[in-house]
């Protein structure tokens, strides 16, 4: 059984369903004391979280991840934290969401500290427990901690699931934002038999709904596809039929790329409504800010590390859902890229991840080490 492979089981053990923790951390932090690093657990509100570090000079490369996971579901064929391996594959509730990544950026990094003991740089490790759920006590707030202290980041590795058939064959370079609203219709409630004295609101919104999924919001660019506006919820009415409904409540979302902001997509919403002469509430919930890190030395790093180690060239995407990065990029002004096993079974019954995957992703990162800091 390999060093990953050891690790990886022992957090999958522990049951940390978010935004629990369960000890992963600290079995991560007496690892990496170990080696030489300085530990700083950070708890906000209760939610565990740890920065650490090792070196003191630039650049700064960070490995970011997180210990909770999503919870388990039902009929799962082993237990879901007693993890198993069977046919080559790893099963158990965060084999490749994120724990296997956990257990490869740490025994990478002790690897690389002790084959480059005088290293350039620094290595840092921001590891939280609140990715799964809210995500309000875990990474955003370590990151405001780094701030206030001035701590830098210049290049950061967050070891999500990005890989799609093959190991390390695509590498997120960037995400879309995320701008949600919570639309709603004022109407006037009636008897249905006598529409003139009710004002429809469903009727009232179809009008303006058209124009909003018919909107060009921008055409995106290299790296991101155009912005994309989508409803997922329409409710309205009593329950009955013969009741004209008083409001009608739409949610939708933007998923937009850097060509827009999220201020100028709101401000383009209400414009369209206000030329309905619509009566109209909305409220607006802002979850995060796209990102995108272009060529240069991070992203040429893992490209020239999956290349040394699976003989593959990695493509750059910015598609999927959203992750920490969308806190560290912004927040701390550094390079993020996002990069570890298949992303298959995620959040399944029955999460798996190629035992040889883990070995190769710990080859991957340590290989990440040397080019930037060796």
């Amino acid at each position: 059984m390999s060093n990953t492979l050891q690790l990886a089981k022992e957090l999958i053990s522990r049951d940390s369903v978010t935004p629990e923790d369960k000890g992963c951390q600290l079995l991560m932090s007496e690892r990496l004391e170990k080696s030489g690093f300085n530990v700083n657990p950070l708890k906000f509100g209760e939610v565990d979280n740890f920065w650490a570090v090792h070196g003191s000079a630039e650049p700064v490369f960070v490995f970011a991840g997180h210990t909770d996971v999503v919870p388990v579901g039902t009929n799962w064929q082993t237990d879901p934290f007693d993890p198993v391996v069977k046919d080559g594959m790893l099963y158990g509730r965060g084999a490749a969401d994120m724990k296997g990544s956990l257990a490869a950026m740490l025994v990478a990094t002790e690897r690389f500290v002790a084959d480059f003991p005088g290293h350039q740089g620094t290595i840092g490790f921001l590891i939280t427990s609140d990715e799964e759920g809210p995500a309000l006590d875990g990474t955003v707030k370590v990151c405001e901690h780094l701030k206030n202290t001035n701590q830098s980041v210049d290049y950061c590795l967050v070891g999500e699931p990005s890989s799609t058939s093959q190991l390390g064959d695509v590498i997120k370079n960037g995400r879309r934002g995320s701008l949600n609203g919570r639309l709603t219709i004022i109407g006037k409630q009636g008897h249905i038999a006598y529409p003139h004295l009710a004002d429809n609101p469903i009727h009232l919104s179809v009008p303006a709904l058209d124009d909003l999924c018919n909107e060009l919001w921008d055409e995106g660019n290299e790296y991101f596809p155009a912005t994309s506006f989508q409803i997922s919820n329409i409710q309205s009415g009593t329950g009955v039929t013969n009741v004209i409904p008083g409001e009608t409540e739409i949610v939708f979302n933007f998923r937009y790329s850097t060509e827009s902001t999220h201020e100028e997509l709101q401000q383009r919403v209400l414009d369209i409504l206000d030329k309905h002469n619509l009566s109209y509430k909305i409220h607006w919930e802002h979850s995060g800010y796209p990102f995108l890190t272009p060529k240069g030395a991070l992203v040429g790093s893992c490209v020239d590390a999956i290349k040394s180690v699976k003989g593959i060239d990695a493509e750059l995407s910015t598609s999927g859902g959203t992750s920490d990065g969308r806190f560290i990029a912004p927040m701390l002004d550094a390079q993020v890229v996002e990069l570890g096993p298949l992303n298959a079974t995620i959040h399944q019954v029955d999460e798996c991840v190629s035992v040889q995957d883990l070995d190769d992703l710990t080859d991957i990162y340590y290989q990440i080490l040397k080019n930037i800091l060796a």
